[in-house]
């Protein structure tokens, strides 16, 4: 099933998602996450952006395989596809870097946001079976987008104050559905 991607201003965007039981539903959902994702052409999805406030994302990192800015991990992006199921960031390091995000909550708005190169995550895979991963390069961007999102955070929070105000007003009209885009969006303030 295709779920519409829930917009900007939509409060379950800045709740923290709850812990999640591994079952066939939620398989079923998991399923359901990476068919609304392709659909709309992006490279992950979380819960929240489909009104759901669990602990769960997906991700598929192969389309970024091909950009030339991301040779260093194009083979890991090829095959980077998987879901996320109750995951905990438990170390960030390296040197900051920035890099350009994008988001199916907000569309038509990218940013330079400033994220750690390396993270260990702790979840839980398919079958309930506890993960301790580690992710570097554009995957762990591609996560720590994601893990945002399970924590009630957006993108456009990690931004710097000025950079805010002047996308203010487009935030804005995506939130009240002011905008087209190619996959359904629900509205919190329509």
């Amino acid at each position: 099933m295709i779920y519409p991607i829930v917009a900007f201003g939509h409060p379950v965007l800045k709740r923290k998602a709850k812990d999640v039981e591994v079952s066939q539903d939620l398989l079923a959902f998991i399923d359901d996450l990476y068919e609304t994702m392709y659909a709309a052409k992006g490279v992950g999805l979380a819960a929240p952006q489909v009104g759901k406030g669990q602990r769960v994302f997906v991700v598929d990192g192969s389309p970024f395989a091909e950009d030339p800015e991301n040779a260093v991990d194009s083979e890991t992006l090829k095959t980077f596809k998987r879901a996320f199921i109750n995951p905990v960031i438990v170390e960030e390091s390296g040197e900051p870097w920035g890099f350009e995000e994008g988001c199916l909550s907000i569309p038509d708005i990218h940013a330079n946001v400033i994220r750690h190169p390396n993270i260990v995550v702790h979840s839980v895979d398919e079958q309930g079976k506890p993960l301790v991963e580690s992710f570097s390069g554009v995957p762990a961007r591609i996560i720590q987008h994601e893990f945002d999102h399970i924590e009630g955070v957006l993108f456009t929070d990690r931004l710097q104050p000025l950079k805010k105000r002047l996308l203010k007003s487009k935030l804005n009209d995506i939130a009240k559905g002011n905008i087209s885009t190619d996959y359904r969006m629900k509205f919190y303030l329509k």
